[in-house]
C-alpha cells in the first residue's frame, strides 16, 4: 500500500505541474493578444525562454534556498518514493516561473531582452524563494513569531501573497524604472490608445489560464488525501464572480471581461482552502471591480504604462487575497476558521515589502549597468523585429 500511494502522490502532483506548465501557454497568449503586433513575436519567445531560465536558477539554487535541498546526488537516492521529490520541485517550479511571467507583461513592448534574463535569473534563484522558504518552510522563524503573536501562522494556501502579490510588486518598480512606452502620453496631456492587438488570442490566454489554475490551486495539496474539492468550487465562484463583475465595471469591454476572472483567481489562492463557496464569490467580484477601477487609474491618471496591468491583477488582487482570507476564512462568515485577520495584515505587508525592496534593487542594478530600454529607433521598430529579426504574420519572403 505505500508503494501504491507513493505513485499516487507522485502522479498527482505530476499532473498539478503539467497543468501549471500550461499556464504559461496562457501567459504567453494573454501577452500576445495584448501587445501591438510589432511584438508579438517576443511575448511568445519572451514566456518560454524566461520558464527555461527559471528551471536552471531554480533547480540549482532556489529550491535549495527555499527548502533546503540539493539535487547533486545520485540518481538512485533522487528516485527515492518514486520520484516524488522531483516532481513537487517540478510542481513548484512551475509557481517560481510564474513570477518572470508577470512581470513580462507589465514590461512589454520596451524592455530589452538579455537584461530580463538576467533578472530573471536572480529573482527566481534568491528574490522569490527567500519569501517562499519563510511562507511555506518556516524559515527564520517568521512564521511562528506570527503565530506566537496572533495565535495562528500566515496562511496562504495557493499562493495569492507568494506568488502573485510578489510578483506584481516586483513588476512595479521595474515598469516605473522602464518609463511610459514612446508617444503613449503626449505632452498635451492627452494619452494615445494601445488597444489589445487581438482579442481572440488574449481570450484563449484567459481561458488557458483559468483551466490551469484548478491545477494551481486544488493540487496545492501536495498528495492525494490532503485533496479538497472545496478548493475547487472556491476557485470556481471566485473566477465567476471576478468575470462578472468585471463585466458590469469595465462596461463590457473585453478585455476587462477576460481579465476579471483571472483577478478572482489570483484572490481566493490564499483562502481558497477554507472559505465558503459564497465567500469566494464576493472575494473574486471584489478582486474583479479592484482590477479595473484600478488598471485604470494606473494608465489614465498615475500615467504608470503597466501594459496588461500586473501590477493591479497580481500585486493588488494578490494583496486583497491575503487578506481576504482573515475575513471570509472566518466561521462568523461560513468558513473554516484557523486564521487570523492581523496574522494575514502582517504576512501580507511582509510580502509586499520584500517584492518591492526586490524589485527595485534587480531593476535598479541592471538598470544603471546594462540599461533596461530599448533604443528608441528599436522600440519604435518592435521588439520583433529588433530582437527576433521577424514579424509574427511577414508580408513577404526575404530572400538571402
Amino acid at each position: 500500500m505505500d508503494a501504491l500511494k507513493q505513485g499516487a502522490d507522485a502522479l498527482f502532483i505530476l499532473l498539478g505541474g503539467i497543468m501549471v506548465l500550461a499556464m504559461h501557454a496562457g501567459f504567453a497568449f494573454l501577452e500576445l493578444g495584448t501587445v501591438r503586433k510589432k511584438n508579438q513575436v517576443n511575448a511568445l519567445v519572451k514566456i518560454l525562454v524566461d520558464f527555461s531560465v527559471s528551471t536552471i536558477a531554480y533547480f540549482v539554487v532556489g529550491y535549495g534556498v527555499a527548502y533546503g535541498t540539493s539535487f547533486f546526488v545520485g540518481a538512485e537516492t533522487l528516485a527515492q518514493k518514486n520520484g516524488y521529490d522531483l516532481v513537487k520541485f517540478f510542481f513548484l517550479l512551475t509557481f517560481a516561473a510564474a513570477i518572470p511571467a508577470i512581470i513580462s507583461g507589465g514590461i512589454a513592448e520596451r524592455a530589452k531582452f538579455w537584461p530580463q534574463l538576467i533578472a530573471t535569473a536572480v529573482i527566481v534563484g534568491f528574490v522569490y524563494p527567500f519569501f517562499e522558504g519563510i511562507v511555506w518552510n518556516g524559515h527564520f522563524g517568521v512564521q511562528a513569531w506570527i503565530t506566537e503573536t496572533t495565535g495562528f501562522a500566515f496562511r496562504d494556501f495557493a499562493g495569492s501573497i507568494v506568488v502573485h502579490a510578489v510578483g506584481g510588486w516586483i513588476a512595479l518598480p521595474a515598469v516605473v524604472l522602464l518609463g511610459a512606452r514612446a508617444n503613449r502620453y503626449r505632452k498635451d496631456g492627452g494619452v494615445s490608445a494601445h488597444p489589445p492587438s487581438n482579442i481572440p488570442f488574449l481570450a484563449l490566454g484567459a481561458w488557458i489560464l483559468i483551466v490551469g489554475w484548478f491545477g494551481f490551486n486544488v493540487m496545492s495539496a501536495q498528495r492525494v488525501e490532503n485533496i479538497s474539492g472545496l478548493v475547487a468550487v472556491n476557485s470556481l465562484m471566485a473566477m465567476v464572480g471576478g468575470t462578472l463583475a468585471a463585466l458590469l465595471a469595465g462596461k463590457n469591454d473585453p478585455g476587462f471581461v477576460h481579465n476579471g476572472p483571472l483577478a478572482g483567481l489570483v484572490a481566493v489562492c490564499a483562502g481558497s482552502d477554507i472559505m465558503h463557496p459564497l465567500g469566494a464569490l464576493v472575494v473574486g467580484a471584489v478582486a474583479g471591480v479592484l482590477f479595473v477601477v484600478m488598471f485604470t487609474a494606473t494608465q489614465n491618471r498615475w500615467k504608470i504604462d503597466d501594459v496588461l496591468g500586473v501590477w493591479p491583477l497580481h500585486g493588488l488582487c494578490g494583496t486583497w487575497g491575503g487578506i481576504a482570507a482573515g475575513i471570509f476564512g472566518q466561521q462568523a462568515l461560513g468558513g473554516l476558521g484557523n486564521v487570523s485577520f492581523t496574522a494575514q495584515l502582517i504576512g501580507t505587508a511582509l510580502g509586499v515589502t520584500w517584492a518591492l525592496l526586490g524589485g527595485a534593487v534587480v531593476y535598479g542594478v541592471l538598470k544603471a549597468t546594462l540599461g533596461l530600454r530599448l533604443d528608441q529607433e528599436e522600440e519604435y521598430d518592435g521588439a520583433d523585429l529588433t530582437v527576433h529579426k521577424i514579424s509574427a504574420t511577414p508580408d513577404r519572403e526575404v530572400s538571402w
